[in-house]
């Protein structure tokens, strides 16, 4: 037979492990069968996580968490439900997508933390839109004021000037710009609608 005879028709090995049998004496905490059972499986079981989670570290680190978990559960296993190799890899898939959802949702909790974070800690929309209206009111109820006490208020209140500079400022005694601070800041107050 030519040498590539060979290669078209490989030599049949030596029968493979019964999983059924390997299982079994797993179950009954056999470390020798579990041994045999691992090297029959975990190949298979190490591309399935792989076909699912993608990353090669986060693969190895589950298909030996389905190993572990075969090994803890071996007992549960039923022969007429399934064949061996399909409970593991049942068992594999599970594993795996479950790593992927746990993934996911932390990837959204993350998310949402970051969106709380950004997140003002007062509703900056209704600030803005209570500082336009009392400036609005503020500007009304100025203009209620007389000239004089508009000046004075206006002078003293918004351009930060003493007592002393409004007065030099309108040309008035002190006192009269005293008195005429006095009546507008009240004239404001009642207008809007503080209390004393």
């Amino acid at each position: 037979m030519a040498p590539a005879d060979l290669r078209s028709h490989p030599r049949p090995g030596p029968a493979g492990p019964d999983l059924q049998e390997l299982l079994g004496m797993v179950a009954r905490g056999d470390q020798e069968a579990f041994s045999r059972l691992y090297d029959a499986v975990s190949g298979p079981v190490l591309g399935l996580v792989r076909s699912v989670l993608r990353d090669p570290a986060q693969s190895e680190e589950v298909a030996q968490e389905v190993l572990v978990e075969v090994w803890r559960t071996a007992a549960r296993y039923r022969p007429d439900r399934g064949g061996a190799m399909a409970w593991v890899l049942t068992l594999a898939h599970r594993r795996a997508v479950d790593r992927v959802r746990a993934a996911q949702a932390a990837a959204d909790r993350e998310q949402r933390a970051a969106l709380l974070n950004r997140t003002p800690a007062f509703d900056e929309v209704t600030e803005q839109v209570e500082a336009r209206l009392e400036r609005e009111q503020v500007r009304r109820c100025i203009r209620t004021l007389t000239e004089l006490q508009r000046q004075s208020v206006t002078l003293a209140y918004y351009r930060g000037l003493t007592y002393r500079e409004v007065a030099e400022l309108l040309s008035l005694p002190l006192g009269t710009v005293k008195t005429r601070l006095r009546d507008g800041l009240i004239r404001l107050r009642d207008c809007l609608g503080v209390s004393a």
